[in-house]
């Protein structure tokens, strides 16, 4: 067999795994982890299919009669789902083997990524480490915008490293395009604007680098995009996400961060803590080692330069990233934008040691050590995210009753905080800590059209001693799970 078609033989079989992975759970309810995420973007899915079919308008089942549209990132998956639900119907099982097309797609930008990079063999062990790492498998397929964004973030600086290397304006309008796709998908991608610039900076010099005209363009014509974006859809949105996350959590807690010593004492060492979530359920243990020693066993070259100052500054934005937002948003997929770098780190860093080292890769004992060592490491990455695939049936089979008990078309309001269930009942309406949700809430609820009342959070309910007195003038509604459901239309 010739070198090529054995390296092609090699992707494909990496190809293969990382689908075989990505389809475990590819059935599971959008109540598996993060369920409050899934039930937004499945929601807008449905929404786009049912309501309006235009990716300028995404709408969420919550805060009253529609239209509910939300300020969030541009909804590329939810939409390109619409379409598909518009022909087949509405499946989520559709719009999660979108997320896994994106994953492999990433599997393949790497291997091209690491082979213009480093080497052929480089890019093959950067596809396979992002193949089988926990957060890549775990997250390619889920309904959540952040693989595609990963994707178009990571197409944007191969394609500027191309550029920078040959200067072919093909490649600047492709680092451009996926460079404005992905700040799109979501804004977290602007990150990649730092190593762009210190591409430019290591191959020109810092002169040269303010006097090119191509890291400009690329700023804006990256960024401008989504500018207009969120700017539009923040005068028509009810729900502010994007910016109310950054003025409401991220700004504050960064004002306070640098307030005093101490203040940022704590923040530098809350986002050091951050490593354990990028070290089992991102990464991965095996790949975070090899991330952290490939710093040491990068091939020392022409180019060690250059690739020092690209993967430095990568390596800088994502931390500063880390500290600024994730820091304050302490969810693991936030950490994704480090897949990339990570898997090609290890490349370089593995495939300089294989060379030194005189690994001749088609031995016997070669092979059988690498499938028992892929099988160990693909295994143990498994078990790092195997509770994220955990769904609570009594809670699937409690909201699909009601979604074929309750009457069609109308607005509800559950008490309790969780999209993916409002989801699954398959209404519209309000969700609510029933806690603090009180009697004049429910009557404005229902002066707008709110037909039941769901009682999810039984506890909380009948701690809120009036909004349970003033339930109890309505007809409840039989079911077996256990909630409490109330026709707000039949008064005792």
């Amino acid at each position: 067999m010739s070198a090529d078609l054995r390296r092609h033989a090699l992707f494909l079989a990496i190809l293969v795994l990382a689908l075989l992975l990505r389809l475990y759970g590819i059935h599971n309810p959008i109540l598996d982890h993060p369920g409050w995420r899934q039930g937004d973007e499945a929601a807008i899915a449905r929404n786009f299919a049912q309501l309006h079919d235009n990716i300028l308008y995404p709408q969420v089942d919550y805060d009253g009669p529609a239209p509910n549209y939300a300020e969030l990132e541009l909804q590329i998956v939810p939409f390109v789902a619409a379409q598909f639900y518009r022909v087949f119907g509405i499946h989520e099982t559709i719009a999660r083997l979108i997320v896994v097309a994106f994953s492999l797609a990433e599997v393949w930008l790497l291997y091209l990524f690491g082979r213009e990079v480093f080497s052929r063999r480089a890019g093959l062990i950067a596809a396979l480490a992002y193949a089988i790492a926990p957060g890549a498998v775990y997250y390619g397929r889920t309904i959540t915008p952040d693989t595609d964004m990963v994707f178009f973030m990571t197409g944007a600086m191969y394609f500027w490293w191309r550029f920078c290397g040959q200067r072919r304006p093909a490649d600047f309008a492709a680092a451009a395009v996926f460079g404005a796709i992905a700040v799109l998908a979501k804004p977290v991608a602007v990150l990649a604007i730092v190593p762009v610039i210190a591409l430019v900076v290591a191959r020109r010099g810092v002169k040269g680098a303010l006097e090119d005209w191509a890291p400009y363009a690329f700023v804006v014509l990256a960024g401008l995009p989504a500018l207009f974006y969120f700017e539009r859809l923040n005068a028509i949105a009810e729900w502010h996400w994007a910016s109310g996350i950054t003025t409401l959590h991220v700004m504050p807690a960064l004002r306070a961060a640098f307030s005093s010593p101490a203040r940022f004492g704590d923040a530098v060492f809350g986002a050091l803590a951050l490593m354990r979530m990028l070290s089992t359920t991102i990464l991965g243990p095996a790949l975070f080692a090899a991330t952290l020693g490939a710093w040491f066993a990068l091939p020392r070259d022409a180019e060690s330069h250059i690739r020092g100052w690209f993967f430095g500054a990568w390596l800088l934005a994502l931390a500063a990233y880390a500290f600024a937002v994730v820091n304050v948003e302490r969810v693991d997929y936030y950490l994704l934008p480090a897949l990339p770098l990570a898997a090609l780190l290890a490349g370089g860093a593995l495939d300089n040691l294989a060379t030194r080292i005189g690994l001749a890769p088609a031995s016997r004992w070669s092979i059988g050590g690498g499938i028992v060592a892929l099988f160990v490491i693909a295994y143990a990455n498994m078990l790092e995210v195997h509770a994220y695939y955990t769904w609570s049936r009594p809670v699937y089979a409690a909201a699909g009753e009601l979604d074929r008990t309750l009457d069609q078309n109308v607005l509800v309001v559950m008490g309790h905080y969780d999209p993916s269930v409002l989801y699954t009942i398959g209404r519209k309406g309000w969700e609510e800590d029933p806690l603090i949700w009180n009697v004049h809430d429910m009557r404005s609820a229902m002066r707008k059209g709110a037909a039941y009342f769901i009682g999810v959070e039984i506890p909380r309910l009948k701690a809120n001693r009036p909004l349970y007195a003033y339930l109890q003038h309505f007809a409840r509604v039989p079911v077996s799970s256990g909630w409490q459901v109330y026709d707000l239309r039949k008064p005792l």
